[in-house]
């Protein structure tokens, strides 16, 4: 994967596209994330017990990682990543405009 949870995306489509967020939890077999506060959807919850309410529940839903770009943590920008082994051996994920390292 290379969007990973706590990196910051950029929505490039959809009803939210141009908002960034923050990335909660991530479905690989999916290929899918979720991102905090955004495509948010509403679910409908009926009452449990008799004088209790039913109500609407907002919550965000999974989003395509196709529909997302990564945000660099250094230059800002919204950006492709690549990969590069180190001298020690880790493999690393790269800024493909500032080529920097990503954490």
């Amino acid at each position: 994967m290379k969007i990973k949870k706590g990196d910051t995306v950029e929505i490039i489509k959809g009803k939210d596209k141009g908002r960034r967020g923050r990335v909660l939890k991530v479905f690989p077999k999916k290929n899918k994330l979720i991102v905090e506060g955004l495509n948010l959807l509403y679910r409908h919850t009926r009452p449990r017990r008799e004088g209790e309410k039913g109500q609407r529940v907002q919550f965000s839903a999974p989003i395509n990682i196709s529909n997302v770009m990564l945000v660099c943590p250094k230059c800002h920008k919204k950006t492709r990543i690549g990969f590069r082994i180190l001298n020690d051996g880790r493999k690393v994920r790269q800024c493909k405009k500032c080529k920097e390292i990503i954490s």
